[in-house]
């Protein structure tokens, strides 16, 4: 990462890959990283770390279970942050919009053990580097 500013609008319109986070820049151990959002994730959970949505564009949803298997959801707009305690299960999905994460750099976007398998159109990483 540069001494130099990262256009957030820019970097979105350089790819199109749903789920594929790029990450715009590193806060001590922690990385800030963007993503598009459409359909549905995958139910996921991190077990050490809480995470951070702020929601830039269009609409976010996380759906979340508790320990009895009750769910709940929570509906995001542009504007909107989130934040997922450590430990609880959640399930992200979208009609399409763009989010803004903040988590500890190495943190898989399908978590510490998830539900399922991974559909195509979401990228378990921990995140992708910029590229000039």
């Amino acid at each position: 990462m540069g001494m130099k500013p990262v256009n957030v609008t820019d970097v979105l319109a350089s790819f199109t890959d749903i789920y594929s986070p790029r990450i715009v820049a590193r806060v001590n151990d922690y990385d800030v990283r963007i993503a598009h959002t459409l359909g549905e994730h995958v139910w996921h959970v991190h077990e050490d770390t809480d995470e951070f949505f702020l929601v830039l564009d269009g609409q976010f949803d996380v759906a979340m279970r508790d320990t009895d298997g009750a769910e709940t959801t929570v509906v995001l707009r542009a504007g909107d942050t989130f934040v997922v305690p450590r430990g609880v299960e959640h399930k992200p999905s979208s009609p399409g919009g763009s989010i803004l994460m903040f988590e500890p750099t190495g943190t898989s976007t399908t978590g510490d053990r998830h539900e399922g398998d991974i559909p195509d159109h979401v990228d378990s990483t921990t995140g992708h580097e910029l590229t000039p």
